[in-house]
């Protein structure tokens, strides 16, 4: 069923032509996700489906039935609403019930009057013909899955990240049969991107999002629509299908420009010789000459160039010597200790909240360490790529903001290029190079902090959550740097791809500021957790199977299956783990190429479920092995 048909659909800002002609289909149960570079006009697309902005041209045909949630990027709240009542602070008729009533319940928990009752019971019975009192519970079930616990507290007291997940709240639990979301993964942690992968897939109805997160695209889209210098192109398939599909689509488009070139080479040669009489035939070579020149040019993906030279490293770089650090009595960092190596590519994670910033910060001078104390080599020469952009000045054209850091810098390749060039080498273009910081788009704001930032040429590179709000584009370019990159990179990231891309060890921040460090990357870092979590829940069974001894003398043995199985498993679970182990060299080998690691990841990922319960069944198989021993 058609939801929502978008017919050449035209928007500019001022002198900014983002969307032109665009055209496009909405149906029942698509889900898909919007990619492009920044300033593309992804999120002014989304707008315009979501019906809070208007278009220049064009005309959009809705089906009667369709009901809209929106998630914004930016949000404005009512900071003195409690939890419940912000998730129910919605243009949706039932969520405005149930807004409704959550005030008058406060309101008579405050000061009881006969006439607040019966405003209660009317606006009971209208719930009750509505029969949405199930949002209620989903509402609170949701919030919980996204780490809020407690409903009462007010909005004002909320973190930024918790603001945006009770909004998430509200627009996932909305009824709606068309679910729009602005970067819905920004400040979740892994967890809760699991749970929300979990529901979108199980969730019946459209869905159409812009996100970062490549695995949550992959997981979750059945389509792609890619804007692209104010075209678009469709994708039926997930985010491997449409890398396949545009790769086919640059070779034909290069192929196209190349054979077009040629052509207007020939005829400017054929033109050069000038014609010998002023034939039919000469005058139409001139009119084929001219409409190949002034065909327009097939524009090939631009590619943001960040080859900077870093400074050169020393022996000692970090030593992080015993540091604690709390807040209002919290321990966020305990004892931790760690000597910091030139190969190091380290990633840290835990749950919002947990003080993984706070880290950064201590890396970066900003903040003192209570107890403890770090060391910095004398040739440190630290760039933070922090989640604050506040100091960015809204009324300073983004070249001068450049130019704070420098008029000029030195390439790889020993090549001095100025603060204009390295823009246009980020996509600024002239126009926007003189634009006022005000008119960038989020993702744009933060490609410009990237570039000021990697123009320090850095040999420590402290990224505090840096694929929030940048372009896929943008961050495979700074994976590629990554790459190449001869210095040390810590990063705070909830992006499983990204981490699995750079890392090789992880920091884990665990219970009561405990920070477990683990070498391999992020999908490495989850199978261990997985076999230790299978092998507690195995220990605790022990006390199970001591409880299942036979009684009455029933003889405990194996069954000829089990005895089988007991000889042989140690075997296959040493070949299931040489198996990921060639996965996993397997990762490295092919980190660039996104659909053949995609394969690899998912035969990973099977095997490692496979092992898990092979690994129960070692458990139970030698703790009965035991017994027997025991009843000899």
């Amino acid at each position: 069923m058609n939801l929502m048909s978008l017919e050449n659909i035209s928007k500019s800002y001022s002198d900014k032509r983002l969307l032109e002609d665009i055209s496009f289909s909405i149906n029942d149960n698509e889900k898909i996700g919007i990619i492009g570079v920044n300033g593309t006009g992804k999120s002014t697309l989304l707008k315009i489906i979501a019906q809070v902005e208007s278009f220049d041209s064009g005309n959009i045909i809705t089906n009667n039935n369709l009901t809209i949630s929106y998630l914004p990027q930016k949000i404005d709240y009512d900071e003195e609403l409690t939890v419940l009542e912000q998730v129910y602070n919605s243009n949706s008729k039932e969520m405005k019930l149930l807004f409704e009533y959550q005030k008058i319940v406060e309101e008579l928990n405050n000061n009881y009057t006969d006439k607040l009752n019966e405003k209660l019971l009317n606006l009971q019975s209208q719930i009750d013909d509505l029969n949405i009192w199930n949002l209620e519970s989903e509402a609170k079930s949701v919030l919980t899955k996204l780490g809020i616990h407690d409903f009462s507290k007010k909005v004002k007291e909320l973190s930024g990240g918790q603001k945006k997940r009770i909004s998430l709240a509200s627009s996932l639990i909305t009824p709606c049969n068309l679910l729009v979301l602005d970067e819905p993964t920004n400040h979740l942690d892994n967890e809760t991107i699991d749970f929300l992968e979990d529901y979108l897939n199980q969730r019946k109805g459209a869905l159409i999002m812009i996100t970062h997160d490549r695995y949550f695209l992959d997981r979750v889209s059945n389509k792609i629509i890619e804007l692209d210098k104010g075209r678009l192109f469709e994708y039926y398939g997930n985010y491997s299908y449409f890398l396949e599909k545009k790769s086919e689509r640059i070779t034909l488009e290069s192929t196209m420009e190349e054979k077009r070139q040629s052509l207007i080479k020939k005829e400017l040669l054929w033109v050069k010789r000038g014609a010998k009489a002023r034939t039919t035939k000469q005058k139409a070579r001139l009119q084929r000459f001219d409409e190949l020149v002034n065909k327009e040019k097939i524009d090939i993906d631009e590619k943001i160039d960040i080859s900077i030279a870093s400074s050169r490293l020393g022996k000692k770089i970090i030593e992080i010597k015993n540091i604690s650090k709390s807040f209002n009595n919290k321990k966020v960092i305990s004892n931790l200790e760690y000597t910091v190596t030139k190969k190091d590519r380290i990633g840290i994670i835990g749950k919002n909240g947990a003080g993984k910033s706070t880290l950064i910060k201590l890396l970066n001078r900003e903040l003192s360490p209570d107890s403890g104390n770090i060391e910095f080599g004398e040739t440190v020469n630290i760039a933070c790529f922090s989640q604050d952009d506040s100091h960015m000045k809204n009324d300073m054209r983004a070249i001068d903001y450049i130019k704070e850091e420098s008029d000029y810098i030195e390439t790889k390749d020993k090549i001095k290029i100025s603060a204009s060039q390295m823009c246009e080498r980020f996509l600024f273009n002239s126009t926007l190079q003189y634009s006022p910081i005000s008119k960038l788009s989020g993702g744009e704001r933060r490609r410009l902090h990237l570039l000021k930032i990697l123009m320090k040429s850095p040999n420590v590179l402290l990224l505090d959550e840096p694929t929030n709000d940048l372009d896929i584009e943008t961050l495979k370019i700074l994976e590629d740097y990554i790459d190449e990159f001869s210095g040390v990179v810590i990063t705070v990231s909830h992006d499983r791809y990204f981490l699995d891309r750079i890392c090789n060890k992880i920091f884990s921040y665990e219970d009561n500021g405990e920070i477990v460090i683990f070498t391999g990357n992020y999908s490495d870092y989850t199978l261990y957790k997985k076999i230790n979590i299978v092998k507690e829940e195995n220990l605790k069974s022990k006390q199970i199977t001591k409880k299942e001894k036979p009684k009455n003398n029933q003889k405990l043995k194996f069954t000829y299956k089990e005895k089988l199985e007991f000889e042989s498993i140690d075997s296959e679970i040493e070949l299931l783990e040489n198996k990921i182990k060639i996965l996993e060299e397997k990762t490295i080998k092919y980190s660039t190429d996104f659909t053949k690691l995609s394969e690899i990841l998912s035969e990973k990922e099977i095997l490692e479920k496979e092992l898990d319960k092979k690994y129960e069944r070692w458990e139970y198989l030698n703790n009965l092995a035991e017994e027997l021993e025991k009843n000899k």
